[in-house]
């Protein structure tokens, strides 16, 4: 994997580069041909995507677009920010290519709403429990480079303990996901142990849907996670929430407004769905007494 920077600064860097451009009433091409570089560079820049970063080339773009001296200066720093490699970075193969990108965006955020059906939240797995799912798509995987992967994921994990701003997680899940024996019973009940001990830290929130629900707003959404951003000093360069949906053969980002609002209200409408974490606890110690015998 080539280290191209941090994810959050070069997503807000691709925001406002596009917007400069687009006051300055510039086109793509005349932009691109100003600084010598191909047009797939320039939409990769303009789109946060993994691109090297030279700042005499947003410094140039900034010329070009007629932007102030602070303006410039701000877009130079948010360049240098961008530049610097992500810690996740030096694992390397470890991280499948279509989830490097979420792992920036999960370093950066602040709070994570996520929605489960037939699985558990990443960040609320055991490492047993994460072996079992490694396995089942890599059956074949050397043991050493699976322990990179529960190494890894430790490590974003450690998020939700972080201090002393932890990463604040509101995590809803179907009892279906509860029910499904991933490593065996054994391996299930330590899970939902796990679980009951993650709801009592502050920052994470744990819901169950009762299979007694029936039909739910959630079975048509799918699962989901959606990440918002901390507040940047600079009001207008704050990053908005991002929607990140996970397939087979790749992942799915979701930022324009209106996905984003419709993906907010359908988390609301299985929030009411759901049990009260009081009684969410319940079931979760229930169904974790069912495996444990």
């Amino acid at each position: 994997m080539n280290p191209t920077g941090s994810t959050l600064p070069r997503r807000m860097l691709g925001r406002q580069l596009r917007e400069l451009r687009n006051k300055s009433g510039v086109s793509a091409e005349a932009a691109r041909q100003a600084i010598g570089v191909g047009k797939q560079t320039l939409w990769r820049m303009e789109t946060g995507q993994p691109v090297r970063l030279n700042p005499l080339l947003i410094e140039g773009l900034c010329m070009v677009y007629g932007a102030s001296e602070d303006v410039t200066n701000m877009m130079i720093g948010l360049t240098e920010e961008a530049s610097r490699t992500g810690w996740w970075h030096a694992y390397g193969d470890a991280i499948p290519k279509h989830f490097d990108l979420f792992v920036g965006l999960e370093t950066a955020a602040k709070r994570i709403f996520s929605y489960q059906t037939t699985l558990l939240p990443g960040l609320l797995q055991t490492d047993e429990y994460r072996r079992a799912l490694i396995w089942v798509d890599f059956p074949t995987m050397p043991s050493e480079e699976v322990e990179r992967r529960i190494e890894l994921f430790n490590m974003r994990k450690a998020r939700l303990t972080s201090q002393p701003k932890p990463l604040i997680l509101d995590a809803i899940m179907d009892e279906a996901g509860l029910r499904r024996a991933i490593g065996g019973p054994a391996v299930m009940a330590d899970q939902l142990k796990s679980l009951v001990k993650a709801i009592e830290r502050q920052n994470i929130s744990i819901r169950v849907v009762p299979l007694g629900a029936e039909a739910y707003c959630g079975l048509r959404a799918g699962p989901f996670v959606m990440l918002e951003f901390p507040k940047h000093p600079t009001a207008h360069l704050t990053e908005p929430p991002v929607i990140y949906m996970q397939g087979l053969t790749g992942a799915l980002y979701l930022e324009k407004t209106e996905e984003v609002q419709q993906y907010r209200h359908a988390y609301a409408d299985i929030q009411r769905s759901a049990l009260d974490e009081t009684r969410s606890r319940s079931l979760i110690l229930e169904i974790a007494r069912e495996y444990a015998t």
